[in-house]
């Protein structure tokens, strides 16, 4: 069951809110940049999860200095099953991905006792941004415009050149 609440009047426009009563909403989306090859493990039941670091970096303008500053703020993602499986093969250090899913937060204690906690993108959607071109290493591609190794193109001989005889009807 859905209510409205009105918040307030801002330039003789009404904002509500609109809540929904026992509703609630994890879902994150990020774009950005792997920090790492994907980390892969398979499980002892064949399932394959992935992990890996993704920046994402915003930009403003200093008020007081005027300088552009960047800020870069890094998320971890997870990612379980099928996707993992496309994860582990197109993947890269430095490419650009679509990451859709839900915050989670797990805990562990680790060797002195301590209680630490880890909060990380579970995905279940990804969607590769880099063109394909991006995803290649450039030592597989052929240099054409290098000259090493191939030989130069003969020149036309004089009879393909002469065109006094010509049997075209324009």
């Amino acid at each position: 069951m859905a209510f409205i609440k009105k918040v307030c009047n801002f330039k003789s426009k009404i904002i509500y809110i609109f809540a929904f009563m026992a509703g609630t909403v994890n879902k994150v989306i990020l774009i950005g940049n792997l920090g790492k090859d994907p980390e892969v493990r398979t499980l002892e039941n064949g399932v394959k999860m992935v992990r890996f670091p993704i920046a994402t970096s915003e930009t403003y303008t200093d008020r007081t200095t005027g300088e552009r500053r960047s800020i870069t703020d890094w998320h971890n993602i997870v990612i379980w099953r099928g996707l993992a499986v496309v994860a582990e093969k197109y993947l890269k250090k430095g490419q650009k991905v679509y990451i859709e899913g839900k915050l989670k937060t797990r805990s562990w204690k680790d060797e002195t006792g301590t209680i630490k906690y880890s909060t990380e993108v579970v995905a279940d959607g990804m969607t590769m941004l880099s063109s394909r071109s991006d995803n290649e290493a450039t030592s597989n591609q052929p240099d054409f415009g290098s000259t090493e190794g191939h030989d130069k193109p003969s020149p036309l001989s004089d009879d393909l050149l002469d065109d006094s005889e010509d049997d075209l009807p324009f």
